[in-house]
């Protein structure tokens, strides 16, 4: 079977499931009463993009594990906010973003689409990703893990890695 008619028997199946899952939650009063708690909008984030995971999974598509990591994070953000009704906490919570594209770079590369640059350019989003989220929650307030110091020892480590990563990358051009 060719690309197309995969991709469209993908999508045959996902409208049938989806119409059924409409059908019984309509029809099945148990059925409703179980979901429900699920079709809270937090959740319902994680489960779109565990729908976006999945479809990239059945149409041959690693890099739709992008979208679906950063639909899923969002979803990990909102649901932390409404459980902890800490809706401050956005301040410093947007630095996570690029991790979650980082999540979805190593995803498609596990999956086979330019697998060692997306892995290499997912690992380095999550790092960037990790500082910047370590030291805006400590300017912020959100986060006291290394006191006082926090921001300017994390500014200094995120330096280092950048230097060192630069000069692996001078030496490794002059051994070729």
């Amino acid at each position: 079977m060719n690309k197309h008619g995969r991709s469209q028997l993908a999508l045959g199946v996902i409208l049938i499931l989806l119409g059924a899952w409409f059908l019984l939650d309509k029809s099945v009063p148990a059925f409703h009463a179980f979901f429900d708690k699920y079709a809270e909008w937090p959740f319902n984030l994680f489960l779109i993009g565990a729908a976006i995971f999945l479809l990239a999974l059945v149409l041959g598509q690693p890099g739709l594990a992008v979208p679906a990591a950063i639909v899923a994070g969002l979803g990990g953000i909102f649901y932390y906010q409404e459980a902890a009704n800490d809706y401050s906490s956005w301040s410093y919570m947007w630095a996570l973003i690029p991790g979650f594209v980082g999540v979805g770079s190593v995803l498609a590369g596990l999956l086979g689409e330019n697998t060692a640059h997306n892995i290499k350019r997912g690992l380095n989003l999550m790092v960037i990703s990790a500082v910047l989220f370590l030291v805006f929650s400590s300017f912020l307030g959100g986060w006291a893990l290394l006191g006082n110091f926090g921001p300017a020892i994390l500014l200094i480590l995120l330096g280092v890695w950048v230097l060192g990563s630069g000069l692996y990358r001078s030496f490794r051009k002059q051994g070729e």
